[in-house]
């Protein structure tokens, strides 16, 4: 193949291919049916509510454990499990307070996004 080939079959094939590439999409439906597409909220992490007794408050580490009741949400039982908390939600904390709390799971990690004494 010589450079006029060459030369002749992209003077043809560039342009063919730039207007494949602009054509409506019509028959495609965009819903994303049948891919396995994580919500936002999958991405971030499952959020569910429990009530507990607080264990250990740890400023230091920024963490809190709790006995907390079944979460319904996840399907958890009934456990004993440490949580990250901000500054501000542990200082109100002490060992022993009855708990009601909202947090989010994402794999082994939890964190408290509201927590209020009962």
């Amino acid at each position: 193949m010589n450079i006029k080939h060459i030369c002749l079959a992209a003077f043809f094939l560039v342009p063919a291919a730039y207007a494949a590439d602009k054509q409506p999409m019509d028959g495609m439906p965009m819903d994303h049916k049948g891919m396995n597409m994580q919500t936002d909220q999958q991405a971030a992490g499952q959020a569910a509510t429990a009530t507990g007794t607080v264990k250990k408050v740890n400023l230091e580490k920024g963490s809190v454990i709790i006995a907390h009741g079944p979460v319904e949400a996840l399907g958890w039982p009934s456990m004993t499990m440490g949580f990250k908390a901000t500054p501000d939600q542990l200082r109100t904390l002490q060992q022993g307070d009855q708990v009601e709390f909202d947090f989010v799971s994402k794999g082994m990690n939890a964190v408290v996004t509201r927590i209020d004494k009962q």
